[in-house]
């Protein structure tokens, strides 16, 4: 009976819209005014020490293990948790547990490896062509996910203003389309650096097969270990989440370290508008060492670095739509995706994507575009936006 009121106030907070609840014994109740479109199926009860321990935790694994069930939008459902202030995700009292987190340069390497190296052959299920895991950028409500990544990839690269055969460090490379693309079309000389040796020998392959290698290297190297070395251009996409609250002003220092006098970086990464935060569930079970930076605690790094802030371009609506889009994706491979894992890794996945889109759609996290200078050099920027806008590149030549 004490689990059942538990359950009944905890849920009745939740939730903005309403959700019909199946419970284990049978009975059924709806919280939330009108029709229900989403039903939650309890097949068991999780103890309430779990859930008041850590509810993402408790409740996403309960998902994966199949003692929850969800019929309809988990995006919407998780929509309408964020945007309740009362509810689980609002509340210290369901998170008093979340996973400690190292970043020495051997925990890093071993998280990022846990994440991006599940294999290539998984990511080229979902992913697009060009295999870019970050935001894309919608010019065109049309624009399908292969186009809409390639607009982000030039849009970076113009936000530099590079002049042809001057160099250009990326920080965490993925799979090297940014970097390559740079090389080919804009005459950069280029180094890519990252933790995962998936990665690593997959952009090796590419600088390989299109004859790059007077152009463009890779590294398995940690973005802490480059030495004195610098670049006249640093690109970092997706790359700050991963570094840990810790180590979030050495990551900026090692920018304007790495940079050249009148160098300049385009920083692309999760932010959080209202503070830094993380997520117990995700950092178990999908992002190891994660934490999303908040706006101030990132701008506050990059002026104590000594470096300055020239543009920032918030794209939370386009990191909504590509999640959704490889969620769709996703799911259009999933019986491929049991035969290489299993049943609980399906569903996992399936929660981690719909999750992001969610937090994405609440405002809960935004994506933002950090242009930032070392020295005069913000001088030698265009005044205005428009060079970043300029359609004379022709897009249509990204490296695949």
């Amino acid at each position: 009976m004490l689990e059942k009121t538990f359950y009944k106030t905890f849920l009745s907070h939740t939730f903005n819209i309403p959700v019909r609840v199946n419970y284990w014994d049978g009975s059924s109740d709806v919280y939330g005014t009108g029709t229900p479109d989403i039903t939650i199926t309890f097949h068991e009860a999780i103890p309430i020490k779990e859930i008041s321990s850590n509810a993402s935790i408790a409740l996403g694994e309960a998902i994966m293990d199949g003692k929850i069930e969800v019929d309809g939008s988990i995006e919407d459902l998780i929509t309408a948790a964020y945007e309740n202030t009362d509810s689980f995700f609002h509340n210290k009292k369901f998170i008093h547990f979340l996973p400690k987190q190292k970043h020495t340069v051997k925990e890093s390497k071993s998280d990022v490896q846990d994440h991006y190296d599940i294999g290539n052959n998984f990511y080229k299920l979902w992913l697009d062509d060009t295999m870019t895991y970050s935001c894309a950028y919608f010019e065109s409500p049309d624009d399908d996910l292969y186009t809409a990544q390639v607009n982000k990839v030039h849009h970076i690269i113009k936000k530099l203003n590079p002049q042809p055969g001057k160099t250009l460090l990326d920080i965490g490379c993925g799979w090297g389309t940014l970097m390559l693309t740079a090389a080919k079309e804009y005459g950069l000389h280029v180094t890519g650096i990252t933790l995962s040796q998936e990665q690593y020998d997959y952009v090796n392959a590419r600088i390989k097969e299109d004859g790059l290698e007077d152009v463009a290297e890779v590294r398995l190297e940690d973005y802490r270990e480059l030495g004195n070395e610098k670049w006249d251009y640093i690109t970092s996409v997706g790359m700050f989440e991963h570094v840990g609250q810790e180590n979030l002003g050495q990551y900026f220092e090692c920018v304007q370290k790495y940079l050249m006098n009148d160098g300049v970086a385009l920083i692309h990464g999760i932010t959080r508008q209202q503070g830094g935060a993380n997520n117990g569930w995700l950092n178990k079970w999908i992002f190891p060492g994660g934490y999303v930076p908040g706006l101030i605690e990132n701008t506050t790094h990059i002026i104590e670095s000594g470096l300055q802030i020239d543009d920032m371009e918030p794209l939370r609506r386009h990191y909504q739509k590509t999640v959704e889009i490889w969620d769709k994706n996703f799911n259009e491979h999933r019986d491929e995706v049991v035969k290489m894992f299993d049943e609980r890794f399906v569903r996992m996945w399936d929660l981690y994507l719909q999750a992001c889109a969610a937090s994405f759609k609440s405002g809960n996290i935004d994506v933002i575009q950090y242009l930032i200078s070392k020295g005069p050099s913000a001088r030698m920027l265009p005044m205005t936006r428009d060079y970043m806008y300029d359609e004379t590149h022709d897009k249509s030549k990204v490296t695949d």
